[in-house]
């Protein structure tokens, strides 16, 4: 079971603002559960954003008034017989706190009070709600994720990011209020976050390795693609023509069983395969990986094979050691890349 501590290391390299002074004392807190420590980066990040000011941007507006403002709709003035009543329907754009950001920001704080965080929590949002005057509230089930950033709002990403995973977490946590860790922050969002962690890890402690996700091509004795799925890789290692592919993997069982006999789960190692196999076909020394998360369970995987002259290793990550044990585990890793 991964640590609660080690959700906030891994949230500070996917997210680099977490690595600065206003965060750092997070790193020497307890916290009781996932829900406690989001609450906490949240709050610190909306202190720090509220300073900043808050995302505000022209909203449409459309009101009966008694003054003229924007444009004046003739038509739904006289439809309504407003002129009688001395009033005018006006439509103009307002520069208003109203914003998708700040109606889900407001939700999630909203829904936080209603919670079992500590109290002294609950004080300090009731104090950031405030700042939050006039911007509406949404139905958690119809928020869109799928959000856009610009130049104007991207301190948003990472305040958006920790809203994402509280009001998932909340919406599907036991009613008890049991907030252990894999109930709360679901398999899918912990594989995104793990695969994100390690890419950004490799990024911030390794730049010369060039850590990106990438797209490899298939090896084809022609033109004729049609149809094939894109290959993109999760994590690719690369420094004077060796490359390391890493497919990052986070499962509640790493192993799958067939009568009796526990094996790597095939799609998997079918997988790194073909990304190396087709990667290779370019001339290039390249090795795969696949690292998972550990488990619980006795056995996990950890191996090395040779297949067709390229190395296949197949790791384990342990989340719930200390950190300094996790960043161990992952300079071996970059380091043992580096001498081949």
């Amino acid at each position: 079971m991964i640590r609660i501590q080690n959700i906030y290391y891994m949230l500070s390299y996917a997210y680099q603002v977490l690595r600065e002074n206003g965060y750092k004392e997070i790193a020497a807190e307890n916290f009781s559960n996932a829900l406690d420590l989001l609450s906490e980066i949240l709050i610190k990040g909306l202190k720090s954003q509220i300073k900043m000011g808050l995302n505000r941007e022209y909203i449409p507006i459309n009101e009966t008034t008694g003054v003229v403002k924007g444009k004046i709709n003739i038509d739904e003035t006289i439809k309504s017989n407003l002129l009688d009543k001395h009033k005018l329907n006006c439509s103009f754009d307002e520069f208003s706190l109203n914003t998708e950001f700040n109606r889900i920001i407001k939700t999630t704080l909203l829904y936080l009070l209603r919670s079992n965080i500590p109290l002294d929590k609950k004080k300090k949002i009731k104090l950031l709600i405030v700042y939050f005057g006039g911007v509406e509230y949404v139905d958690p089930h119809s928020i869109n994720w799928d959000l856009k950033f610009n130049k104007t709002n991207q301190t948003y990403r990472m305040l958006l990011s920790i809203c994402n995973l509280i009001m998932k977490g909340m919406l599907q946590t036991k009613s008890n209020g049991d907030y252990r860790l894999m109930d709360f922050i679901d398999e899918q969002r912990m594989s995104r976050l793990y695969e994100k962690f390690i890419l950004e890890y490799y990024r911030k402690e390794y730049p010369s390795l060039n850590a990106n996700p990438s797209l490899v091509s298939w090896a084809l004795d022609d033109q004729n693609n049609y149809m094939l799925p894109e290959m993109k890789t999760d994590i690719t290692l690369e420094k004077n023509g060796s490359v390391l592919i890493i497919d990052a993997k986070y499962y509640s069982h790493s192993l799958q069983t067939n009568f009796d006999k526990k094996t790597i789960i095939s799609a998997n190692i079918y997988q790194i395969f073909t990304y190396v196999k087709n990667k290779a076909s370019k001339g290039k020394n390249v090795s795969g990986m696949l690292l998972y998360a550990k488990t619980d369970e006795q056995i996990v995987p950890d191996s090395v094979y040779s297949m067709s002259g390229n190395k296949i290793s197949v790791k384990t990550l342990d989340l719930s050691s200390d950190f300094k044990s996790i960043s161990k585990q992952l300079n071996i890793i970059a380091n043992q890349f580096i001498r081949q």
